[in-house]
């Protein structure tokens, strides 16, 4: 991986981002996978 792109996953992941695969895309170029939780505005919901 090059050094930009390192620097590029670092700041995803400072702002919450987890990295989970890195594929080569149709392209021939990199796609990177993320995933964070969601945040939520309120509590959840009790159902009642």
């Amino acid at each position: 991986m090059i050094h930009n792109t390192t620097g590029i996953l670092n700041s995803w992941g400072s702002d919450g981002w987890e990295l989970v695969q890195i594929v080569t895309g149709p392209e021939g170029g990199l796609v990177a996978y993320l995933k964070r939780p969601v945040a939520s505005a309120s509590a959840p919901a009790s159902g009642a």
